[in-house]
């Protein structure tokens, strides 16, 4: 326990996470290309139609991963909310910030490859749902976060706001998750799940287990490499960071 909070209490500290986060990024990056070149390929070129859908529903190998990682991402900004408010870490904020256009990003493409995916199941690109409507509101929450972050120009209150309004916003995940089960509604199921047996072949729901990982390898990697240009932004003052400059820019020197 007391090693855990240890780490912890390093994450807080910038210098750190620019250190740790520096040998994390390649191999994020390397992984996130490999599981979705591999994924998208075998899913939309190899993987069987389905009996009912056709071909239509290989919009599940980008629709699906980008759906779970808008929800995942605004959890994470929930808890970077309490982080920042509870313990004060100014890293917190940092990946709040940081996260926010990230999962606006991916709900805006889960809104879109799921209009895409309803023409041809529902005969129409919108219908007021419970689980498309939920998703339109976290979109609108995103927004909300990343529109408070820019209009309030001290960093101190706008650190709050924002983790105030992520974690208030956080109630809309369960509405997401349960919609379809506490309401009659067109949506389907969960296509695909981490805790229940795939309905799905096996040819079918592989490729979508690589997608989705590759999905969120792709998310680590974007957000670490906009936390550490946000860390260096935001101690540009501090001894370490001119370090830095000066090492990275003699690498480039003896290159």
């Amino acid at each position: 326990m007391k090693m855990s909070w240890t780490w912890f209490h390093k994450l807080g500290s910038p210098k750190w996470f620019y250190a740790i986060s520096g040998r994390m990024l390649p191999w994020l990056t390397i992984a996130a290309v490999l599981l979705l070149l591999v994924g998208i390929a075998w899913g939309l070129a190899f993987a069987p139609q389905d009996y009912q859908q056709g071909n239509s529903f290989r919009i599940i190998y980008i629709h699906v991963p980008a759906a779970m990682l808008a929800q995942s991402c605004y959890v994470l900004l929930a808890v970077a909310g309490v982080v920042g408010l509870v313990w004060k870490m100014k890293l917190a904020d940092v990946a709040l910030q940081c996260a926010a256009p990230i999962g606006a990003w991916m709900t805006a493409v889960a809104l879109v490859t799921g209009a895409i995916w309803g023409k041809p199941t529902w005969g129409s690109w919108w219908v007021w749902d419970a689980r498309l409507t939920s998703m339109l509101i976290l979109l609108f929450l995103y927004f909300g976060i990343i529109a408070l972050g820019q209009a309030i120009s001290n960093r101190d209150s706008a650190a709050k706001a924002c983790a105030v309004l992520a974690i208030v916003g956080v109630v809309n995940i369960p509405i997401i998750k349960y919609s379809v089960e506490w309401w009659n509604t067109l949506h389907q199921g969960a296509t695909f799940t981490l805790t229940e047996k795939p309905a799905m072949p096996a040819e079918m729901w592989l490729p979508l287990l690589l997608t989705v990982l590759g999905f969120y390898c792709f998310f680590g990697a974007v957000l670490l490499l906009r936390m550490r240009l946000e860390v260096l932004k935001r101690e540009a003052r501090a001894s370490w960071v001119r370090e830095e400059v000066l090492s990275s820019l003699g690498r480039e020197t003896v290159r």
